[in-house]
C-alpha cells in the first residue's frame, strides 16, 4: 500500500497532471502499473481519508505551549524512537504544530507494514503538509530537509 502511496505522490503531486481523476480510472493505472488491486484501493481510501482532513476539534491545538505529547502503545509500536524524535524536532523548528502532528500520527499509523521507519515517516508527513492549505512554507523546509539541501544533517 505504502508503494503504491508513493508512487501516486511522485507520479501526480509533482506534475502538472490533475490528480481529480476518476477513481475507477485512477485503479485501472495503477494495477496497470503493476500494483495489486487490494494495495490500489487501500491506498485509494487513504487518500480520501487524507483529502478530508481539515483543522478540527479532534487535531485541536493545546493552548499550553510547554506540553508534551506522550504515546499511546500502539503508537510507540508504530513510530520507533527515531521517528518520535524526529517529530519533535519538526515541531521545535515550527515545520509541525500540534495540529499538524496529529494529522501526520493519525495517517501514518493507518499505514500497514511490519516496519515503518523514519523515511517513511517524511513521506507521510509531505503528503499531509501538501493537502493543506497554508502549510506551503512547512512543505518546502521539510523538503529542503529530506533532500538535504542544507549539505549535512539537521537532526
Amino acid at each position: 500500500m505504502f508503494e503504491c502511496l508513493m508512487y501516486l505522490f511522485e507520479n501526480y503531486v509533482h506534475s502538472e497532471i490533475d490528480i481529480m481523476v476518476d477513481n475507477e480510472i485512477l485503479h485501472g493505472e495503477l494495477t496497470d502499473a503493476g500494483f495489486q488491486k487490494e494495495a490500489v484501493s487501500k491506498a485509494l481510501a487513504w487518500i480520501e481519508r487524507l483529502a478530508s482532513m481539515q483543522p478540527d476539534e479532534k487535531f485541536k491545538p493545546s493552548n499550553n505551549l510547554h506540553a508534551i505529547r506522550v504515546f499511546t502503545v500502539k503508537e510507540m509500536q508504530h513510530f520507533d524512537v527515531e521517528c518520535r524524535g524526529f517529530l519533535h524536532f519538526l515541531e521545535q523548528i515550527n515545520v509541525l504544530n500540534s495540529e499538524t502532528r496529529e494529522m501526520v500520527i493519525d495517517r501514518a499509523c493507518e499505514i500497514e507494514g511490519e516496519v515503518f521507519c523514519l523515511d517513511d515517516l517524511k513521506w507521510v508527513i509531505l503528503m499531509v503538509l501538501f493537502n493543506l492549505p497554508g502549510q506551503e512554507r512547512a512543505f518546502t523546509q521539510l523538503e529542503g530537509i529530506m533532500f538535504d539541501e542544507a549539505g549535512g544533517t539537521l537532526h
